[in-house]
């Protein structure tokens, strides 16, 4: 979490871009930079391993960004443009440049930042029929995304326990920083617990087609309420972590609108989709799946303590957000 790198630090400039741009604004996360124009969006990739994804390489960062193209334009069709190569040429950097490629940037069109959840939630623009339609949308996703064998297998109780004991292997380390043995043990007994009684439940999910190649990140900040309902940003790096049971997606939004302390929007949403999709079994695995989702968000938040030149007010921050993460994931046993 350094200042960016020169590459990153020259794309501040707007005579990089083809126009150009009057200005650029740069968003930064612990593994993108995103450049916006007024226009475009054109996020790149940082060459990083923290464990859970691995962009080290500018053959694997551009495999990654047309993965995220094609898998994001299931649900934003008209946002993700393409994969374009940023060069350098005798005028320097040039963002969709001729020649050789020194990098690889997803080009998006750039959405109103306020219409994003996230800023609507702020400043309590929401409604019960904006939830409506977002369950519209992500239900109609659903229903069209790819279902296989391959894909079945991950809603196999195998597999579910895999993933359940990854969280718990992997945080282990974080015990008595960013979780107490207390709670460890609590959610670790419901999650095992949970499994071992509803065997049954988790089979007939699989028999009827609830397991799906779906987003896999539906968080808030993930969602932009504008002309339409936009759903971006899915996980392009690791399909096993989009292929689950549709109960598991529609549980991570709602633990998300937990999070931002809109437990009613929550149901509203959950309402919602249960209305339109008729799957009433979901609600038996409503709480579950929540847990899992925001203990693995607490264990994400966690990995990032072990990231280079993470400065000491960072890891607070990281450490105070992981920690109400895996509270959150108690309050649901």
């Amino acid at each position: 979490m350094s200042e960016p790198p020169d590459l990153a630090q020259a794309l501040q400039n707007p005579d990089c871009y083809p126009g150009p741009p009057s200005d650029i604004k740069p968003v930064q996360t612990s593994t993108s930079y995103v450049f916006l124009t007024g226009d475009f969006a054109y996020k790149i990739k940082k060459p990083v391993d923290p464990g859970y994804l691995d962009y080290t390489t500018l053959a694997k960062r551009r495999f990654y960004c047309n993965r995220e193209v094609s898998l994001n334009r299931r649900l934003c069709p008209d946002i993700y443009l393409d994969t374009v190569p940023i060069t350098e040429g005798k005028d320097g950097l040039m963002v969709e440049g001729k020649g050789k490629a020194l990098e690889y940037a997803v080009k998006m069109k750039q959405m109103p930042v306020e219409s994003m959840l996230s800023t609507l939630l702020n400043k309590n623009g929401i409604t019960s029929n904006v939830m409506h339609d977002i369950a519209r949308k992500l239900a109609e996703f659903h229903e069209k995304a790819a279902t296989s064998e391959t894909i079945s297998d991950y809603g196999d109780i195998e597999f579910i326990l895999t993933g359940t004991e990854e969280n718990f292997i992997d945080s282990i380390r974080f015990i008595s920083k960013t979780i107490s043995q207390k709670r460890y043990r609590a959610i670790k007994d419901y999650t095992n617990g949970f499994i071992e009684n509803n065997t049954e439940l988790f089979y007939e999910r699989i028999a009827d087609n609830k397991i799906r190649d779906c987003h896999g990140d539906l968080r808030v900040k993930h969602i932009c309420v504008a002309d339409d309902v936009y759903i971006f940003d899915c996980i392009e790096f690791n399909d096993s972590l989009r292929y689950s049971d549709v109960a598991s997606e529609v549980a991570f939004l709602a633990m998300d609108l937990d999070w931002y302390g809109r437990t009613d929007l929550s149901r509203d949403f959950v309402d919602a989709y249960l209305t339109i999709t008729g799957d009433d079994d979901l609600l038996q695995m409503l709480n579950f799946y929540k847990c899992y989702r925001a203990y693995y968000r607490g264990r994400i938040e966690s990995m990032k303590l072990n990231m280079p030149d993470v400065s000491e007010e960072q890891a607070v921050k990281i450490t105070e957000t992981a920690s109400k993460y895996f509270e959150l994931a108690e309050s649901y046993i």
